[in-house]
C-alpha cells in the first residue's frame, strides 16, 4: 500500500479506530449507530458516526479494500479535498435515503462505510468508465459501467424483498451522493461522457418512480 493517498490513509485510520472501539464496547456501538427511533428524536450525529462503525472485522476489511481500490482514481481528477468532500457528501446522502425510505420503522439500524465507498466508487466510474473490473468468481474483465449499473440494479431488489442484513438503501443513497458531487465538481462529464451520465442515471430514476408508484 505504498501509493496510498494520505486523505485515503486518514479515512481508512478513523474507520479502523472508531470500528475497533464499536467492538469492544457495545453501549458505544449502541449508542453511535443509525437508528431510526433515536434519530427522530434529534440524535442526527448518528447519520455520520455510524458510517465509521462496522459489524465485525471483515465488514470493515471489505469496505476499507474497496475504497482503497478506488480511491486514487477519483483523489487524481479531483484532488485530495474534494474526494474528502465526495465522501462525505456520499455517507451522508446513504443516511438521508435510509431516514426517508424508513421513517416509519422505529428499530432499523444499520453501521458501515458502505455508503460513503459506493459513492468514491460511483465518481470514480463517472471519471473512468473505461476502467475494467475483476471479480474473483468471473474470470473475465467486467467494464466498470456495467458494474456500477447491475450493483445498483441489485440493490433496487434487495431494498423490495429485504434481502439479508444488508443495509441496501445506504449503499443507493450514497452513489446517488457520488455521483452528484462529481457531476458538480466536474460538469463537463455531461458534454464529454454523457451516454454514461445518462446510463449510470438509470437505476437512479428508476428507484424514485418505484418509490412513486409505491412498489418500494
Amino acid at each position: 500500500m505504498d501509493n496510498i493517498h494520505l486523505a485515503t490513509l486518514i479515512i481508512i485510520g478513523a474507520n479502523i479506530l472508531v470500528s475497533l472501539k464499536g467492538f469492544s464496547d457495545i453501549s458505544f456501538f449502541e449508542r453511535y449507530k443509525f437508528c431510526i427511533g433515536p434519530i427522530n428524536s434529534g440524535q442526527k450525529e448518528r447519520m455520520v458516526t455510524s458510517g465509521f462503525l462496522h459489524v465485525d472485522i471483515s465488514h470493515l476489511l471489505f469496505n476499507m479494500l474497496t475504497l482503497y481500490f478506488f480511491a486514487n482514481v477519483v483523489i487524481q481528477g479531483f484532488g485530495a479535498p474534494k474526494f474528502v468532500i465526495i465522501y462525505v457528501v456520499s455517507l451522508i446522502a446513504g443516511s438521508l435515503l435510509a431516514v426517508f425510505f424508513h421513517k416509519d420503522e422505529p428499530y432499523y439500524s444499520a453501521v458501515g462505510a458502505s455508503g460513503a465507498v459506493t459513492g468514491i466508487l460511483y465518481s470514480a466510474i463517472l471519471l473512468q468508465p473505461g476502467m475494467d473490473l475483476y471479480l474473483y468468481f468471473i474470470p473475465i474483465p467486467i467494464p466498470a459501467y456495467v458494474l456500477g449499473i447491475g450493483y445498483l440494479l441489485y440493490s433496487i431488489y434487495g431494498m423490495k424483498k429485504r434481502l439479508g442484513n444488508i443495509g441496501h438503501t445506504a449503499h443507493f443513497g450514497g452513489a446517488i451522493g457520488g455521483y452528484v458531487a462529481t457531476l458538480l465538481f466536474n460538469p463537463d462529464l455531461v458534454f464529454t461522457s454523457t451516454l454514461m451520465v445518462v446510463l449510470l442515471a438509470i437505476p437512479i430514476v428508476i428507484l424514485f418512480v418505484m418509490e412513486k408508484m409505491g412498489k418500494i
